[in-house]
């Protein structure tokens, strides 16, 4: 089944469950990929295109928390981290922190990398590899970690 097929299922269960935590971030989800469509127009959506709206949305919701907690805002770190485990539950499955220094260390040895300099290309490389499945901020700091 498709995202946004899945997610429109899951927004009918939501309302039959009375879940609105649940039903308020999948109604918004839905609206960020509606939106997403329309200016995207004429080209139809890809699934590649929903991902990255997921994505961009995941993202958002962990900036968001970091921030409130530095904040101290207790009751919208509850907010913001309900709703990004209802945005994570569409996202494939993570890599671990071991399976992607494998493959930054592939990548350095396959691009020759030996700089912080390279930094860019081996980013690009490994990124082209997890295809989506590993965190943006762990596979950077990987890469630091092992071109230092």
């Amino acid at each position: 089944m498709e995202l946004k097929d899945q997610l429109m299922a899951d927004i009918k269960a939501a309302m039959i469950a009375k879940d609105s935590v649940k039903l308020n971030t999948l109604r918004f989800l839905h609206a960020a990929i509606k939106q997403k469509e329309i200016d995207s127009r004429p080209n139809p959506l890809t699934a590649d295109d929903v991902m990255a709206v997921l994505k961009k949305l995941v993202k958002q919701r962990k900036e968001s928390i970091d921030q409130f907690t530095n904040a101290g805002r207790t009751d919208l770190v509850d907010q913001e981290t309900a709703e990004l485990k209802v945005m994570e539950v569409y996202l494939p499955a993570q890599m671990s922190r071991e399976q992607i220094e494998q493959v930054v260390a592939d990548v350095i040895k396959e691009t020759g990398a030996s700089s912080i300099k390279d930094m860019g290309t081996v980013m690009k490389a490994v990124q082209a590899k997890t295809a989506g499945s590993a965190d943006g901020k762990t596979i950077s700091e990987v890469i630091k970690s092992k071109l230092n």
